[in-house]
C-alpha cells in the first residue's frame, strides 16, 4: 500500500516522463508535433483525473485500483511513445 504522498509522486514523475519524450519526439521529428502534443493532453487530462481520485479516496483499499490504473495507464503511454518513434 503506497501513501497518498508516494502515490502522487510517482503518477507526477510519470507524467512529467511522458511530457520530456513527447518534447523530444518533436524536436527530432517536426512531422510529429501535434501526434506529440496529443499524447502530452492526454496524459495531463489522465493526471487531472488520477489525482482528484488520490484526494478522494478514503481507505487503504481505494488505493489499489487506482495504482493499477495508473500502472495500465504508463503501459499505455509508453505504447504511445513507441507508435511516434
Amino acid at each position: 500500500m503506497a501513501s497518498r504522498r508516494i502515490l502522487k509522486r510517482n503518477l507526477n514523475n510519470m507524467v512529467i516522463d511522458v511530457v520530456e519524450e513527447c518534447f523530444t519526439i518533436q524536436l527530432i521529428d517536426q512531422s510529429k508535433v501535434e501526434q506529440a502534443d496529443t499524447v502530452i493532453d492526454e496524459a495531463a487530462t489522465f493526471q487531472d483525473a488520477m489525482l482528484s481520485k488520490i484526494n478522494s479516496a478514503k481507505s487503504k483499499a481505494d488505493f489499489k485500483p487506482i495504482t493499477a490504473e495508473i500502472e495500465n495507464a504508463a503501459i499505455g503511454f509508453i505504447q504511445k511513445l513507441n507508435a511516434l518513434s
